[in-house]
């Protein structure tokens, strides 16, 4: 399998852990691209432009991060971290899309802090902020009854969680979210973590 990727994206990082997490990372090829700048591969691939981008051992290319994720998932995991039906399911994608929502906002975000001054919009940047918070608000419910069985909820959460700290450490998102810290704490002291951690 061929990824492309980029090193600082945190919707390629949860794609990485959960190949770690299936212990099928070393049949990855990771391809770095910056999807900031042309690359005529990546759009004949992608028509989006986008990482991540997972061409399979069969040729298929699959995009974005979910469901590059759930393939992953349902060829070598056997539904391990996808329940399979019924409510498990249901809530388990709620918490990937809540936090995929969470870094949507965050990256949107950065990219406005980015634009040069006389063409930035506060209203927009603070409306994604409020997005974020909001998002991490919901995940303080939800964290407190996670049970030991690991599933792409905990995984996008961590690497949301794991994202505001990268691109927003002055901002402290522990604050106020007792129960997430502490979860996030020992969640990421896992290897799949460590060995992802964005870098640049």
């Amino acid at each position: 399998m061929k990824l492309r990727y980029s090193p600082t994206s945190p919707y390629v990082r949860k794609v990485m852990v959960t190949a770690i997490e299936l212990g099928v990372d070393g049949q990855i090829e990771c391809i770095d691209t910056n999807p900031w700048q042309y690359d005529s591969a990546l759009v004949r691939d992608n028509p989006l432009g986008k990482v991540p981008t997972l061409t399979t051992d069969g040729g298929e290319v699959l995009y974005d991060s979910p469901v590059v994720c759930e393939y992953l998932d349902h060829v070598y995991g056997q539904g391990r971290l996808f329940p399979s039906a019924g409510p498990a399911r249901w809530r388990v994608l709620r918490q990937q899309a809540l936090c995929d929502g969470i870094l949507d906002a965050a990256v949107l975000r950065r990219l406005e802090g980015q634009r040069p001054a006389e063409r930035r919009s506060e209203d927009w940047a603070v409306l994604q902020r409020d997005a974020v918070e909001r998002g991490v608000d919901a995940l303080e419910r939800d964290a407190d009854g996670w049970d030991a069985a690991l599933t792409i909820g905990q995984i996008s959460a961590a690497c949301a969680l794991g994202y505001l700290d990268f691109r927003f450490a002055g901002e402290d998102w522990r604050t106020g979210h007792p129960a997430l810290a502490q979860w996030y704490e020992g969640f990421a002291r896992r290897p799949s973590m460590q060995a992802t951690r964005p870098r640049g």
